[in-house]
């Protein structure tokens, strides 16, 4: 991914860093929309994965006062790269395209989304999908967290900088993280992204070694990232996790020489 440095958003209280991605746009005005409403919210950063886009005059103009985000937006071939320094990658949905109890779409609601974010700190990549048709499989399966914006039933689908404004404004609205009446303090929690990748590679692992069904290792490892995203765990609670996972491990290992041996 290339690019200048993150701008300093305002994030009204926010502690966590949020990155707006968008991924293929192909409207010229969407794209200066968005880059307002990334400033209105108090993002920091625009990342356009493989934009259709021109990101021309149109896009200037729309902008308005979020022509420096626009300007600094940094660019990317595809989610993978365009989300690597992510604590939190959220996925923006259309239930419309998918059973709602697919997992793969299970999603949660932009105010449980800002609750989530505002006692968190860390980076937060909010991704939105092209105007056409949203996120591919692939991409929403890269995602810790889904988002879907309840619409009505016989009209469902938001134009992607209506959706942006919804989502972004929920974020940043979300009630506060620590509340001078309350005691004990909300307990703030720090994302790691690196964490959560090393666990979700090490469970991968480890069903393997157990045998569990290569066909469903897939599903099980997108599960886990999914609960991983709602629960939101410390750097301490991801490093126990890991610590029971090396565990079983080394009990896997000595079973298989216990077992030689007494061939």
């Amino acid at each position: 991914m290339d690019g200048p440095p993150a701008l300093r958003g305002g994030g009204g209280g926010l502690s966590a860093g949020i990155e707006v991605v968008l991924v293929r746009p192909k409207e010229d005005g969407n794209v200066g929309a968005v880059a307002r409403l990334a400033r209105n919210f108090g993002a920091r950063r625009l990342v356009l994965v493989a934009p259709r886009a021109r990101v021309g005059a149109e896009a200037r103009r729309r902008a308005m006062g979020g022509l420096a985000l626009l300007t600094a937006a940094t660019r990317a071939p595809d989610l993978v790269r365009a989300v690597a320094g992510a604590d939190l990658v959220v996925g923006t949905t259309d239930l419309s395209l998918g059973r709602s109890s697919s997992y793969l779409r299970r999603s949660i609601s932009p105010e449980r989304l800002g609750e989530i974010v505002r006692s968190s700190v860390g980076t937060v990549a909010v991704v939105f999908g092209p105007e056409d048709n949203g996120l591919s499989r692939e991409e929403l399966a890269r995602c810790d967290l889904l988002v879907h914006v309840p619409a009505r039933r016989e009209f469902p689908t938001l134009n992607l900088s209506h959706a942006a404004a919804v989502v972004l404004y929920a974020v940043h609205r979300a009630p506060a993280a620590t509340d001078a009446e309350s005691t004990p303090a909300p307990e703030v929690t720090e994302l790691n992204g690196h964490e959560k990748e090393l666990f979700l590679e090490r469970l991968g692992t480890l069903a393997a070694r157990a045998a569990y069904p290569a066909h469903k290792r897939r599903g099980l490892i997108l599960q886990f990232r999914r609960l991983l995203g709602r629960a939101t765990p410390t750097e301490a609670e991801y490093r126990m996790m890991l610590g029971l996972l090396a565990s079983l491990g080394r009990a896997m290992d000595r079973e298989g020489r216990d077992g030689r041996r007494q061939r």
